[in-house]
């Protein structure tokens, strides 16, 4: 309120005492018991640059838009967070199909392979030394020349008892080299 006009300033609530009055008899309600309106005289003089207010540049508008953002953006994280965990473990998954897959081809493969006689006949001979009649099997041991015949067993140590102090004179001969 400015001490030289000596207008009051309208705050929006209605009057307390407007209510109280009485209406003089012959008129019509609210017909003429406004005043005319007046004319505007902050339209017509420009305000000066200086003296213009800056609206502040956080306001309550941007404070709860923020907030809203933040929340939105809490609520949305542990469901976005599982999605990306489900696509990461389809495609894991898959990977793990595909790979079972060519372990089925696989064993299709080698269960036909077996299928074969003649596949099962070399498997024989390679690894279990079987040998065809007719055919002459040679066998190398540690890559040295086996001395005598293939067919018989070296001779048999001699197994006849001895002295209990020739075994303990025989094994610390052996054990000192």
């Amino acid at each position: 309120m400015s001490a030289g006009t000596g207008r009051r300033r309208s705050t929006g609530r209605p009057l307390s005492h407007a209510a109280s009055r009485p209406v003089p008899a012959g008129t019509r309600s609210g017909a003429g018991s406004r005043p005319a309106p007046r004319p505007n005289r902050r339209a017509a003089r420009p305000a000066p640059r200086a003296t213009a207010a800056r609206r502040p540049l956080v306001t309550g508008r941007v404070v709860l838009l923020v907030g809203l953002l933040l929340l939105l953006a809490l609520t949305l994280a542990g469901p976005v967070r599982q999605w990306l965990e489900g696509r990461a473990e389809l495609a894991r998954l898959a990977a793990g199909s595909t790979a079972y897959d060519q372990r089925i081809a696989d064993l299709e493969a080698e269960l036909a392979r077996q299928s074969d006689p003649d596949w099962t006949a070399r498997q024989a001979r390679e690894r279990l030394a079987y040998v065809l009649p007719g055919d002459r099997l040679v066998v190398v041991v540690d890559g040295e020349v086996a001395e005598g015949d293939a067919g018989t067993l070296p001779e048999a140590p001699d197994t006849t008892p001895r002295p209990w102090y020739e075994e303990l004179l025989g094994s610390v001969a052996e054990a000192d080299g």
